[in-house]
């Protein structure tokens, strides 16, 4: 019941102007950073990419829940290839984004930002999203006659989760501390132009 009352209430989040506003800005923020917020890194023989983009669906998941969140995440991903496409369009990693979208706002959602669900609903996105269903994607879509073991594909998501475990969840609990409070603020403040 709580996951139905969860989408139900992210939902009606769309119908608010100062929810549309804040919601395009992330959506405009994930993009950005998706494109140039990034670095690689070599470790232990293989390339590890750490990217800025995970936190603007974060905050989107704390300020509006699952429903926007999750459209941050897979719009981000759209729109990002269509200004610079770096390869073929894989439409599994849209799909991931809308994933991570879901699994931040169900988590986060109405100032639900603490450690221990910060440090959970991460878990639970680089377990199943960026670990296992991104070394899927690569392994589908960048192995042609898949000569190469999926679980080579899988090491290499270990290792890049591994490298990026603690900053990212100490910047999406900062962060998302941070803006669930200016959004309990100016939405109060603007609660009358809904």
């Amino acid at each position: 019941m709580y996951f139905v009352r969860t989408f139900v209430n992210s939902a009606k989040e769309l119908k608010k102007l100062y929810s549309l506003a804040a919601i395009a800005m992330l959506l405009a923020l994930r993009v950005v950073l998706g494109l140039f917020a990034n670095a690689t890194l070599p470790m232990f023989g293989n390339v590890v990419k750490i990217s800025g983009s995970f936190l603007p669906i974060a905050v989107a998941g704390a300020m509006f829940g699952p429903v926007p969140a999750a459209l941050v995440g897979a719009l981000g991903d759209v729109i990002s290839f269509m200004i610079a496409p770096m390869g073929s369009y894989i439409p599994g990693f849209t799909i991931s984004g809308a994933l991570t979208g879901l699994i931040y706002g169900f988590a986060l959602y109405k100032d639900r930002v603490t450690i221990p669900r910060v440090i959970i609903s991460w878990m639970i996105n680089m377990i199943t999203v960026e670990t296992f269903l991104a070394a899927f994607w690569f392994y589908i879509f960048y192995n042609p006659g898949y000569e190469t073991p999926y679980l080579v594909f899988l090491s290499t998501r270990f290792i890049s989760v591994a490298v990026k475990c603690i900053p990212e969840i100490l910047l999406i609990y900062g962060v998302g501390k941070l803006t669930a409070k200016l959004d309990n603020r100016l939405g109060q403040s603007y609660g009358n132009f809904n």
